[in-house]
């Protein structure tokens, strides 16, 4: 009986062992960050910030106010007025916008892509993309006018500049139901284009739903078992990716904390954890390029998510442009100079 039960503890120890291990790694390669997330009081807006504000503010009002739910089973005169708008707003800065049509049973559908030719490294593709589209019922100013309008704001911040990587902005149609994680999910349709071309796309960030932000406790929500790993006050900027990606979120966390003095939290973890795969960038999976999500997190804090609700008056735009600002450094991380 005694040596029963010293191999019994034997083996509990030796599974606790194991166990304690595998949490380890699981920590060290999917929720360990470079840097530390901001905490504290926000620094004081300058005037450059408030002026960024205004800009997300006033994309956001045209987006979701002036022409409201869009999407082509139940507002497609609606979902082209957004195309044209986003194509307009790319060439007042600049731009050639290449509107690339596909057809889904309820109609037309049209990605947008604008591009900033590289230099040295041309032949390495950076894609930062929002969809425009919204869910049946919503005007969707978070979901997801504030992407549109951060990849807006920063398609004007890099028009002007030589950079190494090639970098493009592409607006998405159809991210939600029912295209969502379907054939013609509009960044579907522009993932499996740049896999056919042989384009070597190393990054891609998809802005989701990133303007609503809360600091009070308990206010943030997560699958389990992550609400025990990170803080229940909603008022940080997630970037979220699959394993295989965990390098570019790494890289992603790192240039953000460096250069913008706002909370931020990052994870690199496996896609069948609810919500990892519920953007963009599950298409870049598909093809094998490495892609991440930026996100307030959605449905996860954001109480009015594809809701008739998400409305304007709902987003933090000087938090969003703290979050824009911060993703310009970003993304010049990524593509050079």
């Amino acid at each position: 009986m005694r040596a029963r039960r010293r191999r019994l503890y034997w083996v509990l120890a030796v599974a606790m062992s194991l166990l304690v291990s595998v949490l380890a790694m699981a920590w060290w390669t999917m929720i360990r960050m470079p840097g530390k997330s901001y905490r504290g009081d926000l620094p004081a807006a300058d005037q450059g910030l408030a002026s960024l504000a205004g800009e997300l503010r006033r994309d956001v009002v045209r987006l979701a106010v002036e022409i409201g739910e869009r999407n082509v089973l139940l507002r497609p005169r609606q979902l082209s007025q957004a195309a044209d708008c986003i194509e307009a707003e790319l060439a007042a800065a600049g731009y050639l916008p290449q509107r690339q049509e596909y057809q889904v049973p309820g109609g037309p559908c049209w990605n947008l892509e604008v591009e900033v030719p590289g230099a040295a490294l041309a032949h390495e593709i950076v894609v930062v993309g929002a969809h425009y589209d919204t869910a049946w019922g919503s005007p969707g100013a978070n979901d997801n006018g504030s992407g549109v309008a951060a990849m807006l704001a920063l398609a004007r911040r890099f028009a002007p500049r030589t950079i190494d990587r090639t970098l493009r902005f592409v607006a998405f149609a159809n991210e939600e139901p029912p295209f969502f994680q379907t054939e013609a999910m509009g960044s579907r349709v522009y993932a499996r284009r740049c896999a056919e071309r042989g384009e070597k796309v190393v990054a891609m960030l998809s802005l989701e739903t990133i303007g609503y932000y809360d600091d009070r406790p308990d206010t943030q929500h997560y699958p389990p078992p992550f609400g025990l790993l990170y803080p229940s006050e909603g008022n940080f900027i997630g970037f979220i990716g699959n394993t295989a990606s965990g390098d570019l979120v790494r890289r992603t966390v790192a240039a953000f904390r460096r250069n913008e003095p706002f909370p931020s939290e990052g994870a690199a973890v496996p896609e069948s954890i609810s919500g990892v795969g519920f953007s963009d960038q599950w298409s870049f999976w598909r093809e094998g390029y490495p892609a991440l999500m930026v996100t307030d997190t959605a449905m996860y804090r954001y109480p009015f998510y594809h809701h008739a609700q998400d409305t304007p008056d709902k987003v933090s735009f000087d938090r969003l442009a703290r979050v824009v600002r911060g993703l310009e450094h970003v993304v010049a991380a990524l593509v050079g100079r």
